[in-house]
């Protein structure tokens, strides 16, 4: 019985090894409000309209629905921004680098420039800059780069609680990865430029559905708890701790009730 106990510990153990981070937090501070419309509002468990058309990289128009049918990191960008926007796509690539998930069908990362006045050319090259820094094979559907008019990326960005402000050539807005569920629901939000692969990785996990996906949820609720200022997951030392101490604790009163009566069965015969 005990070897037993001992050894769902360690499965147990084992299990959030796999899962945790090298790092815990996000080393970046969220971004703070900004007087007007810039700003982060979070979401969370609201839905983003999958309704939207955008245009591709190509210039075709592409509805929001045919690219978001399961896990989605959304990037709100601007492609000729030479500051925090390249920093977090590239910190993306090298996320994506590491990650030990498939493209398109596990996941699917999606940057979308909030400037209407950005072409398709614009996001055709930045897709080919940014995929060339991932070093191993990367299908092109897994991230695609959309540009779109006023009125529909108002919605989306209104519908992510994210706020910007054109502010003469530039922008003032948040840095921030928003992650979603097949069905549009906002999952989780990642704020800053270092995106850590652990990090997107159990978000991931979480905006999965079906049966792997709600185990995964499952450990991952166990093991993890989501922290809403550093906007990273830390490890739950407390509840594995407690883990450890009921199941030590319940080893050791098996072991003496069950292990007296067998002592007193063999003195006995």
């Amino acid at each position: 019985m005990i070897a037993r106990l001992a050894l769902s510990l360690l499965l147990l153990l084992a299990a959030c090894a796999v899962t945790a981070p090298a790092a815990w937090t996000h080393s970046d501070t969220p971004a703070p409000e900004i007087q007007g419309q810039a700003g982060l509002n979070e979401r969370l468990g609201q839905k983003i309209p999958l309704d939207l058309t955008f245009r591709d990289e190509a210039g075709r128009p592409v509805r929001l629905a045919e690219l978001i049918s399961g896990p989605t990191v959304i990037l709100p960008v601007y492609y000729r921004c030479t500051n925090v926007c390249s920093v977090l796509q590239t910190r993306m690539a090298a996320a994506l680098q590491s990650l030990e998930r498939t493209p398109v069908t596990d996941f699917r990362v999606i940057s979308f420039s909030f400037d209407d006045t950005e072409t398709p050319e614009l996001a055709s090259r930045s897709k080919a800059t940014y995929l060339a820094a991932i070093r191993k094979p990367f299908p092109e559907a897994g991230w695609r780069f959309l540009t779109g008019d006023q009125a529909a990326i108002r919605r989306l960005t209104d519908a992510m609680g994210f706020g910007f402000q054109r502010q003469q050539g530039d922008f003032a807005h948040p840095v921030v990865s928003v992650v979603v569920a097949g069905d549009g629901t906002i999952v989780r939000y990642l704020s800053g430029v270092t995106i850590l692969p652990k990090d997107l990785a159990l978000a991931i996990a979480e905006a999965k559905s079906g049966i792997a996906g709600a185990s995964i949820r499952k450990l991952v609720d166990f093991c993890f708890s989501y922290d809403p200022v550093g906007r990273g997951y830390v490890f739950n030392l407390l509840r594995i701790s407690a883990v450890v101490v009921v199941l030590c604790g319940g080893g050791v009163l098996t072991f003496l009730l069950f292990g007296g009566r067998k002592r007193k069965n063999l003195t006995k015969n």
